[in-house]
């Protein structure tokens, strides 16, 4: 798999403290991009340092 995820990031290459690849091959955005991206996206992240709840629909601050 290619290291280049410009496509989510606006970036060239992501730094790798800021994803890793689960055990089912998919992408999963650490806290630390969550932070540096600044904003809550409020798609119910693994990692999700701003609180969205899911079911509610709400951030949790």
């Amino acid at each position: 798999m290619s290291d280049d995820f410009s496509m989510f990031s606006g970036k060239k290459k992501m730094d790798p403290e800021d994803y890793y690849e689960s055990p089912d091959g998919y992408i999963v955005f650490t806290e630390k991009y969550h932070l540096k991206r600044g904003h809550c996206c409020k798609s119910g992240c693994r990692h999700c340092p701003y609180g969205f709840n899911g079911k509610t629909g709400k951030i949790k601050r």
